[in-house]
């Protein structure tokens, strides 16, 4: 056993021994004794008295305690547990939100990350090795977080309250990227990840189905009355755009183009027949549900994802299955219906013919100067609905960007976007670099998923914002992860073959 599986081992065997010391100190020792009987039976009573007393209130804090302790010490203690329940929550979060709980759902997503983190740390101080971050893209995670927390002294900036708000999305969600290259260390787990990215993905696609073909819940109806700034963009042509259970239909529409691009590159994958037959009707119902959104932007990224697929990944199958796939979206585009999510779908192919696209051109060409003079921009939150409530009668805060780039560049200035195109070329530089690397079959293909994943946001940030929302924001950090966790995996793999292969001569 070489020095670094030995410290591994001591460092769970003192974990273990803590553990246990803990629970023979907190239950056996002092509970299981008739002082420690007195002790529960007296909790019990003043429990049920408080609820008799003060009412469901009372409950709900009780529920509140016994579940959430218990959550928290599983984040922290147990890292798998505490990242499939960020993924699911990051995918959930903004349906919570809609239906209506008076609860702040934003605090309890920092709350997770911040949990994450600690439990990083703790973790980490028996392990003082940080060679599993050693890549060009933590060098840019790190200067993209530094960056955003330096616009915290723009001098532009109209509100300092506003960098508050935007920051948690804008670069501390980026630390996650960090839990991910850590606690990501074995091929099951990212199986295990995946499946659960499809299945999320699969519940999010049934819910548009859903509201596509029976309408609204009544909470949904509300949500919609009570923004009618959003429910007058989400409703074109005497049709509704769905968003399942994401805040609006370009959230929904991109983390259905992602969810289809993942199931047709493990179709390539070394899999059973059924499970090739079920990843392609995933894909298929994707793309339907993507359909439903009515959001123009992410109509040409599957497109754009099949073409790096084809570049990566020249074969005869790949060629075929491509071939195929581009015949059925030019009979798509081309074929005459009266269908109006189709003629929306249509649309996306003919940008000049479209009035808002227009729209967002001008919009682009009269912000240029301003982008042009600030090289760090207006400030974090200054544009959009962050702006319009911290800066409102601002020159900024009437801006509808309408494009993350776009939104950078105003906010963040010319450096700013210099940087996201930077940080952008190396996550795609560095992903490319690593597929051709990796010699697994598995691993080889989970990287070229990752790939086309941050090709297509990539192209999709631009006339839409698709890299600030949940889940989206999350699911990216994990993406850039994977890019790197699947080359370490297949060197390790190659260190181990090579090692029983020395023991055996």
């Amino acid at each position: 056993m070489d020095a670094s599986n030995v410290h591994k081992f001591q460092s769970e065997k003192q974990h273990i021994s803590f553990k246990t010391r803990l629970w023979k100190l907190a239950i056996v020792e002092r509970l299981n004794n008739f002082t420690g009987y007195a002790f529960l039976v007296t909790a019990i009573l003043l429990i049920g008295a408080l609820i008799a007393y003060s009412g469901p209130g009372a409950a709900a804090l009780l529920l509140v305690v016994l579940i959430g302790l218990p959550m928290v010490y599983a984040i922290i203690v147990y890292p798998k547990f505490g990242i499939i329940t960020l993924l699911i929550s990051a995918y959930v979060v903004m349906w919570v939100d809609k239906v209506g709980f008076d609860f702040p759902t934003g605090t309890l997503m920092d709350a997770l990350q911040v949990l994450l983190i600690i439990g990083f740390f703790l973790k980490h101080k028996y392990d003082k090795s940080w060679d599993f971050v050693k890549s060009p893209i933590t060098v840019m995670v790190l200067v993209w977080i530094g960056y955003s927390f330096l616009e915290v002294a723009n001098p532009q900036a109209e509100s300092k309250l506003a960098w508050v708000f935007t920051v948690r999305t804008v670069a501390m969600v980026m630390l996650t990227y960090f839990i991910f290259m850590y606690h990501i260390r074995s091929v099951s787990f990212i199986r295990l990840i995946l499946k659960i990215w499809i299945v999320l993905s699969v519940v999010a696609a049934l819910y548009s189905f859903k509201q596509e073909y029976f309408g609204f819940f009544p909470f949904e109806k509300q949500w919609l009355a009570n923004n009618p700034s959003a429910a007058g963009l989400y409703f074109i042509n005497n049709h509704w755009r769905k968003f399942s259970i994401f805040s609006d239909p370009v959230t929904s529409a991109y983390n259905m183009v992602i969810s289809s691009l993942l199931c047709i590159t493990l179709l390539f994958g070394t899999i059973s027949k059924p499970k090739k037959y079920l990843l392609g009707f995933c894909s298929l119902l994707f793309f339907i549900a993507m359909l439903h959104t009515g959001t123009r932007g992410a109509f040409v990224l599957i497109p754009a994802g099949l073409a790096m697929l084809l570049v990566l990944r020249l074969s005869k199958k790949t060629l075929l299955l491509t071939g195929i796939l581009a015949i059925a979206f030019i009979a798509l585009i081309k074929i005459p219906t009266s269908n109006t999510t189709l003629g929306r779908f249509q649309s996306a192919f003919y940008p000049s013919n479209d009035a808002s696209f227009n729209l967002r051109k001008a919009n682009q060409k009269r912000i240029q100067p301003y982008i042009q003079s600030h090289p760090m921009g207006g400030g974090l939150g200054s544009t959009g609905a962050w702006g319009q409530r911290f800066s409102p009668g601002s020159y900024l805060a009437s801006f509808p960007p309408d494009s993350g780039y776009v939104r950078v560049a105003v906010e963040m200035g010319w450096l700013g976007l210099l940087l996201l195109c930077t940080f952008m070329f190396i996550i795609l530089k560095t992903g490319i670099e690593n597929y051709f690397k990796i010699e697994d079959p598995e691993l080889k293909n989970y990287c070229l998923a990752m790939i086309l994943i941050v090709v297509a946001l990539n192209i999709g940030n631009y006339p839409q914002e698709a890299l600030v929302q949940y889940p989206t924001n999350v699911f990216f950090c994990l993406v850039m992860a994977l890019m790197n966790v699947t080359l370490r995996l297949d060197r390790e793999k190659k260190e181990n073959i090579l090692k029983t292969t020395n023991l055996q001569v």
